[in-house]
């Protein structure tokens, strides 16, 4: 990862930022609490995938259309990531297939 990769890294993540500050207050909230749970379970690719930026033009169409955020999602917000990341492998996914093998031997 070269310089310009961070850097165009850092203009992405700011963008990303100014359009969540640009939403309604309850829509912040939730996409904070959203944000910190897919960051501690989420899928490896959570940074570089299209999951955070696809979550905030779907609150975006939801501020639009005058629903609350709750309307969208539903009262579990927890459940409701789960529903977004049940078919990407996680952290913990990796994390339990390096841990499955036999003790002593390499994996291929």
């Amino acid at each position: 990862m070269g310089i310009q990769d961070i850097i165009e890294g850092k203009k992405q993540w700011r963008a990303h930022t100014a359009r969540v500050k640009a939403l309604p207050p309850d829509y912040q909230i939730v996409h904070k609490e959203m944000q910190r749970y897919l960051f501690k379970v989420g899928p490896v690719d959570l940074p570089d995938g299209p999951l955070l930026t696809g979550i905030v033009d779907f609150f975006e169409e939801g501020v639009a259309a005058g629903k609350g955020v709750l309307e969208l999602i539903g009262n579990d917000v927890a459940g409701f990531c789960d529903d977004l990341v049940k078919d990407c492998p996680t952290y913990a996914d990796v994390y339990q297939e390096s841990i499955s093998g036999e003790p002593g031997t390499v994996e291929k």
